[in-house]
């Protein structure tokens, strides 16, 4: 709210160049920005077990760009938002829909799921959904959060990713 317009856009430019470059050294592909959100895909077109790593990983740095971000800004005495990221593993449907303004884009369960991790993770943490936790439980240090109410999903356990 402090922003002006182009001021907001400048921090996002920034900010989502930088994660463009995060995707970009862990192979994944970013498939579009809405407001202030940022939304990325691992394994498109070709899945490859490593994939939830990788994108875990890329969260994890994601929260590091951002933490120092809001350090410097803080220091300049500007106040500075924090980040969420949210992570879940499955399939998804890829493609270009409609007859105008032509666009790639990714749907289905995961996509839906992946947006309620991240709604539900801690400011300046990554949150990962217990099928992805299962993909990932030997590579990074995560504990249990708890089992939430999750909108049209019901119940759902969710790990938190140590690190960044």
């Amino acid at each position: 709210a402090a922003m002006t317009a182009e001021e907001l856009i400048g921090e996002l430019n920034t900010c989502f160049s930088a994660f463009d470059e995060i995707a970009g050294k862990y192979g994944l592909e970013r498939i579009k920005t809405i407001g202030d959100s940022y939304m990325c895909v691992g394994g498109i077109p070709s899945m490859d077990k490593k994939f939830p790593v990788e994108v875990v990983k890329a969260g994890l740095e994601i929260q590091i760009y951002m933490k120092n971000r809001m350090d410097e800004k803080s220091a300049a005495g500007t106040d500075y938002w924090n980040t969420r990221v949210g992570v879940h593993s499955g399939p998804v449907i890829a493609g270009v829909v409609g007859s105008r303004k032509f666009a790639f884009d990714i749907w289905g369960d995961t996509v839906n799921t992946a947006s309620r991790m991240e709604s539900h993770a801690e400011p300046g943490t990554v949150n990962v959904s217990e099928a992805t936790y299962h993909l990932i439980k030997e590579d990074f240090e995560c504990y249990y959060r708890g089992e939430f109410e999750v909108k049209n999903k019901g119940i759902m356990r969710m790990y938190g990713v140590k690190g960044g």
